[in-house]
């Protein structure tokens, strides 16, 4: 399945990136400029949307450390619905410690600053 990464603003302070197909070498480009986009407008909360994402490679990681980095300490990145391989790649990496890991999509809970 080719990649994608679609971004949009939920509210104002609120990002969300949708990701789908395989996240590697080759498309964390994709995904790196999509969270350049997404740290221009200064976010308090950048939500990445991963159910569709069904692969993550060490690039892919790499864009995880750069988006962590680039928000600063102060923003919360949100990982939502991560397939279970991708979400072995975030504990395999310790990435679960540093991102907010959601079974599933909750408005009230991400939404809300």
């Amino acid at each position: 399945m080719a990649f994608s990464a679609v971004t949009e603003t939920i509210k104002p302070g609120i990002i969300k990136i949708t990701l789908s197909g395989e996240l590697d070498a080759g498309t964390a480009v994709t995904f790196k400029a999509e969270v350049e986009k997404a740290a221009a407008e200064r976010p308090k909360r950048l939500v990445l949307m991963m159910e569709e994402l069904e692969y993550m490679a060490s690039a892919g990681v790499r864009v995880l450390v750069f988006a962590k980095q680039k928000m600063g300490a102060g923003v919360e990145i949100m990982a939502v619905a991560p397939q279970e391989a991708v979400l072995e790649t975030l504990k395999l990496t310790g990435l679960e410690r540093a991102l907010a890991i959601l079974p599933a999509y909750d408005a009230e809970k991400i939404e809300e600053l």
